[in-house]
């Protein structure tokens, strides 16, 4: 056996005695240690000359876009949360408040070329998990985490990133002249959904709430939700968004999964529960290869991009949090994710030391793909299972220490990516670019993603 399988032997194996109990947690923490250190070896953003928080990239200076950065930094938080490991809690930190942005917003001017309404909500979703996990606050001087996710909330609320087209909703890029600003997709919005229902939670106030229920009714009255549970990826303004993409990617519907137990959590109304259910139900059948998470869009005949080849992470992880939310989904989530982080371990035999992890967990064997992606996977799979001794999020009124502040990121008058109203020209090169863009992938995912059903 190589080193990692070695110590994630009889990693799953679920028994009543304490001892064989205690050995098996410490299995998980020794496999996760090493994840974590394999992860961090991608980072060089802490090294002289390295931009702090940023993995290498965007292409072509590295094969990683910004927002990935920033939902590593979530992977680690919650390596720290369910392990106790603070071995990289000052670099998570350094990243986190280095890459906020001239207004404390996410929205660092460098990155305005390439800034999406989901990057930087990713980001957001990074700070608001670090309240909610009391991850070490910044010092006094600094922006806390509380108020970084309601800066990134009270961007995307402002009437700028909204308008008529579609009936609402958050376009994909965030500048006018950025590929993608004529499409609305799920993971935009999804992001948007997901802080405002843990905002909503954590705070106790009305209106994030209110943020949250329109923002699901809009998915849903959109056509990007059916009511089978499917979660489709987006659609062109200039049809209305009527041309859905219905490709189908793990972690839009992970997101829109989690931000439903957060609102449920909070307001244990019915409706709720059904969407949990719902979507719980059909994420398992959908995204689970015989047990082991599966990409379906991509991976069969793994045209994955650098993005894609994260999403297996996000999926374990708020799955995770789903059932410490919502208690009825607990025992199903877990009985999927010991089932898919053993499969995950299976195939970490590659590299020169024998425990380097590629993409393709249901195959059994390594598949020489290779990255911070694949290694942040299995990492978030390992701690997953850590998920029943990790206290739950907390809130401003359950031991939340993070100082927030409702006003944030709502008068940023140096906002690198200015709205204008949008001219027929705009129009039209928005619609070529994004067009350009999209139609190699359109076809090729619009019939993968009903290989599975």
């Amino acid at each position: 056996m190589t080193p990692l399988i070695r110590t994630a032997a009889g990693l799953l194996l679920a028994s009543t005695a304490v001892q064989a109990q205690a050995a098996t947690v410490f299995s998980i923490d020794s496999t996760a240690s090493m994840l974590a250190h394999d992860l961090v070896l991608y980072y060089n953003g802490n090294e002289t000359g390295g931009t702090p928080g940023i993995l290498p990239g965007p292409p072509p200076a590295g094969p990683y876009y910004w927002w990935e950065a920033g939902a590593m930094w979530g992977t680690l938080m919650e390596y720290w949360h369910t392990t106790g490991d603070d071995t990289y809690n000052q670099i998570v930190s350094e990243a986190m408040i280095f890459q906020t942005g001239p207004n404390e917003d996410y929205m660092p001017p460098n990155v305005t070329a390439s800034l999406g309404n989901d990057d930087q909500g990713f980001w957001g979703m990074s700070a608001m998990l670090a309240a909610e996990l009391k991850f070490p606050d910044p010092p006094a001087d600094k922006p806390q985490w509380l108020a970084l996710a309601q800066a990134v909330f009270n961007t995307q609320a402002d009437p700028g990133r909204h308008d008529t087209t579609c009936n609402g909703g958050l376009r994909w890029q965030i500048p006018v002249v950025n590929n993608g600003y004529n499409y609305k997709n799920s993971i935009a919005n999804g992001c948007f959904f997901n802080i405002g229902a843990r905002l909503a939670r954590y705070t106790n106030n009305a209106t994030y709430a209110e943020w949250a229920e329109r923002t699901w009714d809009w998915i849903v009255g959109v056509g990007y939700m059916d009511a089978d549970y499917n979660i489709y990826d987006g659609a062109h303004v200039e049809s209305n968004c009527t041309d859905i993409n219905k490709a189908q990617f793990s972690y839009n519907s992970g997101v829109w999964l989690l931000g439903a137990a957060f609102m449920w959590n909070h307001t244990e109304d019915v409706k709720w529960q059904e969407r949990v259910t719902g979507l719980l139900n059909r994420t398992l059948e959908f995204f689970f290869e015989d047990g082991a998470a599966y990409e379906v869009a991509c991976e069969s005949v793994m045209t994955c991009t650098t993005d894609m080849l994260s999403f297996k992470g996000y999926l374990h992880r708020w799955l995770a949090t789903t059932g410490q939310l919502a208690p009825f989904a607990h025992e199903k989530i877990m009985a999927v994710l010991r089932t898919s982080t053993q499969a995950a371990i299976n195939q970490c035999t590659g590299g020169d030391d024998g425990r380097t992890c590629g993409f393709q967990w249901s195959s059994g064997v390594f598949d020489g793909s290779t990255g911070a992606g694949q290694t942040m996977n299995v990492l978030a799979a390992v701690s997953s299972l850590l998920i029943g001794s990790a206290a739950p999020p907390v809130t401003n009124s359950s031991g939340g220490t993070s100082i927030g502040d409702n006003n944030a990121g709502s008068n940023s008058e140096d906002d690198p990516t200015p709205f204008k109203p949008l001219t027929t020209g705009d129009r039209v090169g928005a619609g070529i670019l994004t067009a350009i863009m999209l139609a190699s992938i359109t076809g090729l995912f619009g019939m993968m993603s009903f290989e599975k059903s």
